[in-house]
């Protein structure tokens, strides 16, 4: 009798939870308002989306989850990874052994993968929100005849110092090989962008194909080695918040956050030059999920999405309704959208041959070992 009362018990506790349970998994609406329409078509499918960390407004911090609001919408469940570098993010789909939608690589990676028969077109039929991006971002030198991708972000690499360490105000790259500053410089741990410090320095072109102009470029960052604490990508954060060095070479965006931990930071576009990137949405040839990708790329173009996502990056945007959204905190930032910004002298990395990848990127490791 016991075992059939507690099987009773047990069974009213299951229904109960189930009941529960269903009411839970009750469909959630999307509280978004778009511009463009979205079905369910493609509800129970599965959408894998590859970005870089970070690159998304996620749900912390009281930010908008793009990824959840996106699965209201549409049903389509979105399985999100994550990845460092352009070059990671290569060779992951060069391998063959995963397969993703949507990837949001930068400029030069997109003009490679395009060369490499790598990409989708897209269905721009599709994309009714791609009149928002600005024109200053359609048919560049990756993708000139716009069949490949959607500018997402934009952004520069800047000088970023200490003025409670640094006697003057700096307006050169060259205050890296200033020996007042011995170690506490530090260097981006890329070579592209490491690289492009010493090129604009030594008058070398960003983009050369000829190796003595790397040599060149190689020598000069030799001579900066005497100044330097370390290489870093995250790890710049850390120091240059807690005053551990005085000058870093980091993205615009990421120098905001910086500086709310530590108000003394400061950031300037050097007179030789710098970096200009642009992030993009893009599908892969290998896409299993064409349709979706579709739709996550316009979903990502919305007003409301795109104004999360710049927010919470606060990398430059692209779409023009964020600049027109009274609600946008960061219209007025003078190092995300500077008002001498035809003054800056900016250049766009190419994709290069793959011997000159190779002699690059193993003088940069024989020169950090040295």
């Amino acid at each position: 009798m016991k075992r059939i009362i507690s099987f009773l018990i047990v069974l009213t506790m299951v229904s109960a939870l189930s009941l529960s349970l269903a009411s839970c998994g009750k469909e959630e609406e999307s509280t978004i308002e778009t511009r463009a329409t979205y079905t369910r078509d493609l509800e129970g499918t599965v959408l894998n989306v590859y970005n870089w960390a970070e690159y998304i407004s996620d749900g912390s911090e009281d930010s908008l989850d793009v990824n959840a609001e996106f699965e209201k919408l549409t049903g389509i469940k979105v399985n999100y990874s994550m990845y460092e570098s352009n070059e990671v993010m290569y060779s992951k789909l060069k391998s063959g052994s995963v397969s993703y939608d949507v990837i949001i690589p930068s400029d030069y990676m997109i003009e490679r993968l395009k060369n490499e028969n790598m990409l989708k077109e897209v269905d721009f039929s599709k994309i009714t929100n791609y009149d928002l991006i600005d024109s200053r971002y359609k048919g560049l030198y990756y993708d000139p005849d716009q069949k490949y991708s959607a500018a997402y972000n934009v952004g520069y690499l800047g000088l970023i110092y200490n003025p409670t360490m640094v006697d003057e105000t700096p307006d050169s790259w060259g205050i890296m090989w200033n020996e007042k500053y011995k170690d506490q410089v530090l260097n981006i741990d890329n070579p592209r962008d490491g690289f492009l410090i010493a090129q604009v320095m030594a008058g070398v072109d960003v983009n050369s194909e000829n190796t003595a102009d790397w040599d060149k470029a190689g020598e000069l960052l030799r001579t900066l080695d005497k100044n330097i604490q370390g290489y870093v990508m995250d790890q710049v954060f850390n120091k240059m918040e807690q005053g551990n060095a005085a000058i870093a070479p980091y993205y615009a965006g990421d120098f905001l956050t910086m500086k709310e931990e530590n108000e003394d930071l400061e950031m300037v576009y050097p007179k030789e030059g710098t970096n200009i990137f642009v992030d993009a949405v893009c599908i892969p040839d290998t896409a299993k999920n064409y349709e979706a990708a579709l739709m996550y790329m316009n979903f990502l173009l919305e007003p409301e999405i795109a104004l999360a996502n710049a927010e919470y990056i606060r990398y430059a945007s692209p779409n023009t309704s964020v600049l027109t959204n009274p609600d946008y905190s960061l219209a007025d930032n003078e190092y995300l959208y500077p008002k001498n910004i035809d003054e800056i002298k900016s250049f766009y990395y190419h994709d290069l041959s793959p011997e000159t990848l190779k002699y690059y990127e193993e003088l940069w490791q024989k020169i950090k070992s040295e």
